[in-house]
This record gives structure tokens, sequence and C-alpha cells, in this order.
């Protein structure tokens, strides 16, 4: 069996504890196996690398099982929509191979004191740039690895959405004005420190807005440590995990979003601590990624300066959610104290590429 510390299944984090007592009987009532495999213990761990929606693995004797719930203090509705994530898995499962199966839906309050639900668990490698236990990447390996995860976000573009009964997801008309102001409202109302970089970036996508590229089914959050690897290939993908902000939008959006998580040897290093991954030997610059989505799209050619400048004003308001959550004592995750560095740093980056008016090279090598 895979090793729990290669995927980030660690001790529960204190104030994030499941109540056990009252989920064990659920459990039992609602899946019969579980009930006959028990053998006297339940064991609990949390996947305690995200920074999104809180992910347990529960062990009932030799069956596995993963419960993602919202976290604590969460008012963000979209991205914490437990019965919205399930239906996307579920509508996914119809059309994409590579999604977990989902077992259950909880959607009252009383059992956890939030909406939760529980999917198989999907054996396999998830990279983490500060995962002690990850396998070394040779740069052979590392280059198959990104050309196969721009080819797969490329595939989840080309998905019939209609075929996954997800065609009224969201609306694509209109979507590149929205998400530009809704980004924008959302760092007003999370707001701890002036960021004028990160407000520039603002204003300047308020005012070179591009036309629409089309409508796709959008992942919105696609980064390395939202995948998981074959343990004996890691050039290939298993699954996608945490598509808790799915929706149907411009694809370059989301490709604007997986480049802003593409970092480049000499970004800084707020950044690089956290998404590094692909400053290892072999990976390509973020301009090589968007050539390859290109040509396995068969998107026409773009300017990728907007969706870039995107991704980095929608990463850092993420960063900038959390840290205010960590501000009001709504977490006491220790890992969330240095977010606020890490939002600066998106400003940073968003301004350097606006200046030099290009997406690689930002700082040299």
């Amino acid at each position: 069996m895979h090793d729990l510390e290669s995927d980030g299944a660690d001790a529960v984090r204190a104030g994030e504890e499941l109540p056990m007592a009252a989920l064990a009987p659920f459990l039992f009532t609602e899946l019969p196996h579980l009930r006959d495999a028990f053998d006297d213990e339940i064991t609990v761990a949390q996947f305690a690398r995200g920074y999104s929606n809180l992910t347990y693995l529960i062990g009932v004797g030799e069956h596995e099982i993963v419960l993602r719930r919202p976290p604590p203090g969460a008012n963000i509705a979209t991205a914490h929509d437990m019965g919205r994530e399930v239906r996307v898995l579920t509508g996914l499962a119809k059309v994409y191979a590579h999604v977990p199966r989902v077992l259950l839906y909880c959607q009252d309050p009383k059992i956890i004191g939030a909406p939760f639900y529980l999917m198989d668990r999907i054996q396999g490698v998830v990279l983490r740039v500060d995962d002690p236990h990850r396998p070394t990447l040779e740069p052979e390996t590392a280059a198959r690895l990104a050309a196969n995860i721009i080819d797969n976000l490329a595939a989840i573009h080309a998905l019939d959405y209609t075929a996954a009964g997800l065609a009224d997801l969201g609306k694509p008309a209109g979507y590149v004005t929205r998400q530009v102001q809704g980004w924008t409202r959302r760092y007003q109302a999370a707001q701890t420190d002036p960021l004028p970089d990160l407000e520039r970036a603002m204003g300047w996508l308020a005012e070179h807005q591009p036309a629409e590229s089309g409508a796709a089914l959008i992942h919105n959050d696609y980064k390395h440590d939202n995948l998981i690897l074959d343990g004996d290939d890691l050039t290939r993908l298993v699954a996608v995990l945490d598509w808790e902000m799915c929706t149907l939008g411009d694809p370059l959006l989301d490709l604007g979003t997986t480049l802003a998580y593409w970092m480049e040897p000499g970004d800084p290093p707020a950044l690089v601590e956290m998404f590094g991954l692909t400053t290892l030997p072999g990976n390509p610059t973020r301009a090589e990624v968007v050539e390859r989505y290109t040509k396995a799209s068969g998107q026409p050619a773009f300017d990728p300066l907007f969706y870039y400048v995107y991704g980095l004003v929608k990463v850092g308001v993420i960063l900038q959610q959390i840290y205010h959550r960590y501000q009001q004592g709504q977490s006491q995750d220790p890992r969330f104290a240095r977010l606020g560095g890490a939002v600066a740093a998106c400003g940073l980056m968003a301004a350097e590429a606006m200046q030099k008016g290009r997406i690689s090279e930002l700082f040299g090598a």
C-alpha cells in the first residue's frame, strides 16, 4: 500500500478534528460495508497540505475513504459548496476517467457541523514542493510529466459538458468581465494590508479585457498538487482532485490560473517555496507551457499576458482570503501566517509582467 506520508495524510490539526462519536454511526448506517469491516478501531488522518476545503482519510478495517468538508469560518459559498462539488464529480465521471468516485453526500450539518461528502481513496503519488518524502524527478521525467499535465488540461477543456449533465453549471457569456470584477470585490472584502502592485493589476485587467475565447468546462485550480500520479510512472496522471471551483467559462482564464502557479527559476521565494516544483530542471517555461497548450487544444494563437496577470490576481486573492481568515482567528493553521508575503509576491510578479510585456523570465535565472 502507498505510504500515507507521500500524499500528505498525517495527524489531524488541532481544532479541525472530526466528531467521530456522531460520524461513525452515520457511516455504518449509510455504508454497511464499513460496519461489516469494523475491527474495533477507526483511524483518521488529515491531508494537511491543502489550503482550502478540509480533507480527511478515514480507515475502517481494509477500507479507506476520503471525507471533504468546508473549513471553519468559510463563507465563500461557491468555493465551499459541497453539494456543487458532488454534482461536478458525479457528472465528470460520465465523460472523464480521472476523477474519484463519490460514495455519499450529507447535507445535514448536525453530523459533523457542516455538509460533507465521502469518496473513494485513489492510490498514487501527489507531488508537493515541501514534502520530504517526494520522489526525485529526473529532468526527462519532469519534462514528460509537464507535457502530460498541459495536454490533460487541454483535454479537460475539450470535454462534452452537456453529456456530463453540467451544461447549466455556469454562465459562459460575460465570464471574463464577471471574473475580473468578482476577484476585485473579493480582495476588497478580505484586504488586510495595502498591496499597490496587486491593486494596480486589478485596474489593468479591467482596462485590457480581451474577447472571450469560448466556453469550456474549466477546473479553475489546476496545478501539480491537485494531481494524483502513478507511483510506478510519475509521468502518468491517475486522477485530478479539488474540483470545488469548476465551472463553465473561458478556458484561457483556466490556463492563466495554471500559469500563475507555474514558477520559474528566479521567481519570488515566497511563491517558489509554495509552488516551486516547476523550477526543477526539465520543466518548460511559462511561455513554453502556452505554446504546448495552444497546440494540444487547437486554440488560435493568443497573447497570454492578460491571462497570466489574471491568474496572479486570482491566486493572490485566494491566498489573501485565507490569510484574512487566519488574521481573524478563524484558523490556527501556522502555515497561513506566511501567506501575506505570498500575496504581495503575486502582485510583484503581475507588475513585472505588465511592465515587461511578457510572462516568462521576469526576474532572470
